[in-house]
Protein backbone atom coordinates (compact mmCIF):
# COMPACT_ATOMS: atom_id res chain seq x y z
CA UNK A 1 0.00 0.00 0.00
CA UNK A 2 0.89 3.76 -0.23
CA UNK A 3 2.59 5.49 2.97
CA UNK A 4 2.13 8.88 3.52
CA UNK A 5 5.63 11.08 4.29
CA UNK A 6 5.27 14.12 5.84
CA UNK A 7 8.64 17.06 5.57
CA UNK A 8 10.24 17.80 8.54
CA UNK A 9 12.57 20.46 9.64
CA UNK A 10 14.72 17.63 10.85
CA UNK A 11 13.19 14.18 10.57
CA UNK A 12 11.09 13.00 8.25
CA UNK A 13 7.54 11.16 10.04
CA UNK A 14 6.13 8.50 8.37
CA UNK A 15 3.22 6.13 8.88
CA UNK A 16 3.29 2.38 8.93
CA UNK A 17 2.17 1.60 4.92
CA UNK A 18 -1.06 -0.59 6.64
CA UNK A 19 -2.72 2.28 7.62
CA UNK A 20 -2.63 4.20 4.32
CA UNK A 21 -6.47 2.78 3.52
CA UNK A 22 -8.14 3.71 6.53
CA UNK A 23 -11.62 5.41 6.55
CA UNK A 24 -12.11 8.87 7.28
CA UNK A 25 -10.59 10.37 4.40
CA UNK A 26 -10.19 14.09 5.07
CA UNK A 27 -8.97 16.43 1.92
CA UNK A 28 -7.62 19.33 4.89
CA UNK A 29 -4.79 16.43 5.55
CA UNK A 30 -4.34 15.13 2.01
CA UNK A 31 -3.24 18.71 1.00
CA UNK A 32 -0.14 18.58 3.84
CA UNK A 33 1.54 15.46 2.51
CA UNK A 34 3.00 13.76 -0.46
CA UNK A 35 2.61 10.20 -1.24
CA UNK A 36 5.40 7.30 -1.95
CA UNK A 37 5.93 3.83 -1.66
CA UNK A 38 7.89 3.04 1.88
CA UNK A 39 7.99 -0.14 3.40
CA UNK A 40 8.77 0.14 6.96
CA UNK A 41 7.08 -0.91 10.55
CA UNK A 42 5.56 1.29 12.80
CA UNK A 43 8.01 -0.18 15.81
CA UNK A 44 11.45 0.78 13.33
CA UNK A 45 14.07 2.27 15.61
CA UNK A 46 14.98 5.89 15.59
CA UNK A 47 17.70 6.43 13.71
CA UNK A 48 21.07 8.22 15.32
CA UNK A 49 21.84 12.20 15.26
CA UNK A 50 23.21 12.96 11.61
CA UNK A 51 26.99 13.69 12.33
CA UNK A 52 27.28 17.78 11.90
CA UNK A 53 23.96 18.49 13.52
CA UNK A 54 24.08 20.55 16.64
CA UNK A 55 23.57 19.56 19.78
CA UNK A 56 20.52 21.79 20.12
CA UNK A 57 19.05 20.30 17.22
CA UNK A 58 20.14 16.94 17.91
CA UNK A 59 18.29 17.21 21.57
CA UNK A 60 15.08 18.23 19.26
CA UNK A 61 15.06 15.50 17.26
CA UNK A 62 15.97 12.82 19.64
CA UNK A 63 12.54 13.47 21.10
CA UNK A 64 10.39 13.33 17.53
CA UNK A 65 8.95 10.23 16.59
CA UNK A 66 10.69 8.98 13.17
CA UNK A 67 7.52 7.13 12.61
CA UNK A 68 3.95 8.63 13.31
CA UNK A 69 1.76 6.13 14.96
CA UNK A 70 -1.51 5.63 14.25
CA UNK A 71 -4.42 6.01 17.03
CA UNK A 72 -2.65 9.41 18.49
CA UNK A 73 -5.08 11.33 20.71
CA UNK A 74 -3.72 15.35 20.77
CA UNK A 75 -4.91 17.48 23.81
CA UNK A 76 -4.69 20.02 25.64
CA UNK A 77 -1.68 19.34 28.34
CA UNK A 78 -2.62 21.90 30.76
CA UNK A 79 -6.03 21.45 31.15
CA UNK A 80 -7.79 19.57 34.16
CA UNK A 81 -11.04 18.40 32.34
CA UNK A 82 -8.63 16.80 29.30
CA UNK A 83 -6.16 15.32 31.81
CA UNK A 84 -9.19 13.79 33.60
CA UNK A 85 -10.70 12.16 30.37
CA UNK A 86 -7.26 11.06 29.37
CA UNK A 87 -7.01 9.12 32.40
CA UNK A 88 -10.68 7.64 32.13
CA UNK A 89 -9.53 6.27 28.74
CA UNK A 90 -6.17 4.89 30.04
CA UNK A 91 -7.77 2.85 32.84
CA UNK A 92 -10.73 1.73 29.89
CA UNK A 93 -8.39 0.81 27.72
CA UNK A 94 -7.46 -2.53 28.75
CA UNK A 95 -5.84 -3.46 25.19
CA UNK A 96 -3.87 0.06 24.99
CA UNK A 97 -4.98 0.79 21.68
CA UNK A 98 -4.66 4.32 22.09
CA UNK A 99 -1.41 6.28 22.32
CA UNK A 100 -1.55 10.13 23.75
CA UNK A 101 0.42 13.56 22.99
CA UNK A 102 0.09 16.41 24.62
CA UNK A 103 -0.44 19.59 22.39
CA UNK A 104 2.82 21.55 24.11
CA UNK A 105 5.09 19.24 23.38
CA UNK A 106 7.56 18.76 20.29
CA UNK A 107 6.00 15.56 19.40
CA UNK A 108 2.67 16.73 18.66
CA UNK A 109 4.11 18.84 15.56
CA UNK A 110 4.36 16.43 12.78
CA UNK A 111 0.56 15.64 13.22
CA UNK A 112 -0.27 18.70 13.45
CA UNK A 113 1.20 19.88 10.10
CA UNK A 114 0.10 16.25 8.92
CA UNK A 115 -3.97 17.06 9.17
CA UNK A 116 -2.85 21.14 8.35
CA UNK A 117 -4.38 22.25 11.44
CA UNK A 118 -2.18 24.64 14.41
CA UNK A 119 -2.16 24.54 18.37
CA UNK A 120 -5.25 27.16 18.38
CA UNK A 121 -6.90 25.08 16.47
CA UNK A 122 -6.31 22.12 19.12
CA UNK A 123 -6.97 24.47 22.07
CA UNK A 124 -10.92 24.46 21.11
CA UNK A 125 -11.36 21.29 19.73
CA UNK A 126 -8.94 17.88 20.88
CA UNK A 127 -7.05 16.38 17.50
CA UNK A 128 -7.25 12.49 17.04
CA UNK A 129 -5.36 11.24 14.62
CA UNK A 130 -6.30 7.43 13.22
CA UNK A 131 -4.09 7.41 10.36
CA UNK A 132 -2.24 9.45 7.47
CA UNK A 133 -5.72 9.70 5.77
CA UNK A 134 -8.39 9.81 8.62
CA UNK A 135 -8.50 12.58 11.66
CA UNK A 136 -11.19 13.69 13.46
CA UNK A 137 -11.82 17.00 15.97
CA UNK A 138 -14.04 17.70 18.72
CA UNK A 139 -16.73 15.51 19.93
CA UNK A 140 -16.08 12.97 16.92
CA UNK A 141 -12.79 12.62 18.03
CA UNK A 142 -13.41 11.51 21.69
CA UNK A 143 -16.47 9.08 20.46
CA UNK A 144 -14.02 7.69 17.62
CA UNK A 145 -11.63 7.18 20.65
CA UNK A 146 -14.28 5.36 22.24
CA UNK A 147 -15.10 3.44 19.71
CA UNK A 148 -11.46 1.58 20.39
CA UNK A 149 -12.35 0.67 23.84
CA UNK A 150 -13.57 -2.57 25.15
CA UNK A 151 -17.30 -3.38 26.20
CA UNK A 152 -19.55 -1.58 27.95
CA UNK A 153 -17.08 1.64 27.08
CA UNK A 154 -17.49 1.15 22.95
CA UNK A 155 -21.17 2.03 23.42
CA UNK A 156 -20.14 5.67 24.28
CA UNK A 157 -19.57 5.41 20.02
CA UNK A 158 -23.13 4.89 19.12
CA UNK A 159 -23.57 8.55 20.15
CA UNK A 160 -22.00 9.50 16.45
CA UNK A 161 -25.47 9.03 15.34
CA UNK A 162 -26.32 12.48 16.76
CA UNK A 163 -25.55 15.22 13.77
CA UNK A 164 -22.15 16.63 14.27
CA UNK A 165 -23.41 20.70 14.59
CA UNK A 166 -25.35 19.19 17.94
CA UNK A 167 -22.76 17.35 19.41
CA UNK A 168 -20.41 19.92 18.21
CA UNK A 169 -22.00 22.80 20.29
CA UNK A 170 -22.01 21.09 23.76
CA UNK A 171 -18.43 20.01 22.93
CA UNK A 172 -17.46 23.62 22.18
CA UNK A 173 -19.49 25.19 25.50
CA UNK A 174 -18.08 23.28 27.83
CA UNK A 175 -14.43 23.38 25.94
CA UNK A 176 -14.71 27.26 26.18
CA UNK A 177 -15.15 26.98 29.58
CA UNK A 178 -13.11 24.05 30.91
CA UNK A 179 -10.19 26.64 32.49
CA UNK A 180 -13.19 28.17 34.83
CA UNK A 181 -14.82 25.37 35.54
CA UNK A 182 -12.09 22.77 36.07
CA UNK A 183 -8.75 24.69 36.46
CA UNK A 184 -5.71 24.84 34.27
CA UNK A 185 -1.75 24.02 34.89
CA UNK A 186 1.23 25.39 34.88
CA UNK A 187 2.83 22.97 33.13
CA UNK A 188 1.52 19.44 31.43
CA UNK A 189 -0.26 17.47 34.17
CA UNK A 190 0.79 13.96 32.97
CA UNK A 191 4.24 14.75 34.54
CA UNK A 192 2.09 14.47 38.22
CA UNK A 193 0.89 10.94 36.91
CA UNK A 194 3.83 9.62 35.38
CA UNK A 195 2.39 6.00 35.27
CA UNK A 196 0.47 7.38 32.06
CA UNK A 197 3.52 8.04 29.89
CA UNK A 198 4.06 4.81 29.13
CA UNK A 199 1.66 5.35 26.65
CA UNK A 200 2.69 8.85 25.55
CA UNK A 201 4.75 9.17 22.73
CA UNK A 202 6.17 12.45 23.96
CA UNK A 203 7.18 10.58 27.15
CA UNK A 204 10.82 11.43 26.39
CA UNK A 205 10.04 15.09 26.40
CA UNK A 206 7.68 14.68 29.87
CA UNK A 207 10.49 12.52 31.28
CA UNK A 208 13.67 14.98 30.63
CA UNK A 209 11.82 17.95 31.25
CA UNK A 210 12.42 20.00 28.28
CA UNK A 211 9.79 22.32 26.19
CA UNK A 212 6.81 20.30 26.07
CA UNK A 213 6.73 20.17 30.16
CA UNK A 214 5.37 24.05 30.16
CA UNK A 215 2.69 26.07 28.18
CA UNK A 216 4.41 27.88 24.79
Amino acid sequence: MLARTLTGRLLRPRFAPSLAALRGYSSRASAAVTATDIPIDEDTPRPASPVGVGVGAAAIAATLPTVLQPRVLIYDGVCHLCHRGVKWVFKADKHAKIRFCCLQSKAAEPYLRLVGMDREDVLRRVLFVEGPEAYYEGSTAALKVASYLPLPYSVLSSLLIIPVPLRDAAYDYIAKNRYDWFGKGDKCLVTKDQELLERFIDREEMLGGGPSNSSY
